[in-house]
């Protein structure tokens, strides 16, 4: 009677994997039919791409363009407001008399030594 039992969950056990190996092989097969469909799109892509060289040249130019010219508005934003910013807190003579302090002991270090001036 024992065995009967064995046999019979095992049976059950099988069963049960069985079922589940078969919704594992319908997710492969709608996955399969997702790639194959994405690859026919890209395809598609591809040829359209080749077809038209005019296209492409103009797209490139386009993007180049934008890349470009958004570089150049984002840069002048930056350096505005950054103008902005240092004309509310510094005073530019001040920075331009310690600018000229530094410069004058680097000379004076050189006159003294002789040498060119390393760190």
């Amino acid at each position: 009677m024992r065995r009967s039992d064995d046999v019979r969950e095992l049976l059950d056990t099988l069963d049960v994997l069985a079922e589940r190996l078969e919704a594992v092989e319908g997710l492969h097969n709608r996955l399969e039919r997702l790639a194959l469909a994405a690859e026919r799109v890209r395809l598609g892509e591809v040829l359209l791409n080749y077809t038209r060289p005019r296209r492409i040249f103009w797209l490139h130019f386009l993007s180049g363009l934008s890349r470009g010219l958004g570089l150049t508005v984002g840069t002048a934003i930056v350096i505005g407001i950054a103008g902005y910013v240092l004309s509310q807190f510094v005073n530019v003579p001040v920075i331009g008399e310690k600018a000229a302090h530094v410069l004058e002991w680097i000379e004076y270090y050189r006159a003294q030594y002789h040498e060119p001036f390393s760190p």
